[in-house]
């Protein structure tokens, strides 16, 4: 989008009727859903006051998009995570992190895409696993920063949430990890038309 564009305006009425200002046709969550998708940018405000709702709106599109079978993108563990964090400490920080996250791995994602194609081989989840270790870390260091005394436990590794676990634990994880990326494979697929 050029700086001379300006987003959309979507239009939600107090009957939940959403209404596209562009083409003056009324749209559901899957068009606007579609649209981020394209990179259209829109923006959702309350017919009556104006108010910007967008957050809600793309809010709604997830939790939509997350009760539709075999979509699930967003893991248990994480969700507990995010929700932990509301009326913390850290939860001014978790927006840029989040951001940042998900920034590099829009920025990645052929490279990922690629390297998933072809990785399905012996040693194919170390790469992975390794980025995500480096966001983890990168994650409780920054954590850190904000806590007198470090972290205490606040966000668990798999080395301190279960030190009884040992090595059958890692193997576990690792296998579902692999089912997780197989999963994701799979839906990366259908969306390339393959």
């Amino acid at each position: 989008m050029s700086a001379t564009d300006k987003p959309t305006i979507i239009k939600k009425y107090a009957n939940r009727r959403l209404y596209h200002t562009g083409t003056s046709t009324y749209v559901t969550l899957d068009d606007l859903a579609e649209m981020v998708k394209k990179g259209h940018e829109f923006v959702v405000q309350d017919a009556k006051t104006g108010e910007d709702i967008t957050r809600s709106v793309l809010t709604q599109i997830i939790f939509e998009q997350e009760g539709k079978a075999g979509q699930n993108l967003l893991p248990i563990a994480f969700l507990r995570q995010l929700i932990s964090y509301y009326g913390d400490s850290m939860q001014a920080l978790v927006p840029s992190y989040l951001d940042y996250s998900i920034k590099a791995l829009g920025e990645n994602q052929q490279k990922f895409r690629d390297q998933m194609s072809t990785a399905f081989g012996p040693g194919s989840f170390g790469m992975m696993d390794e980025h995500v270790q480096k966001n983890m870390a990168m994650f409780r260091d920054a954590m850190s920063m904000f806590t007198p005394f470090g972290l205490g436990g606040a966000v668990p590794t798999a080395a301190t949430s279960e030190p009884d676990k040992g090595t059958k634990g890692a193997e576990t994880d690792l296998e579902a990890l692999k089912r997780e990326m197989a999963e994701m494979q799979q839906r990366l697929s259908k969306l390339a038309g393959g």
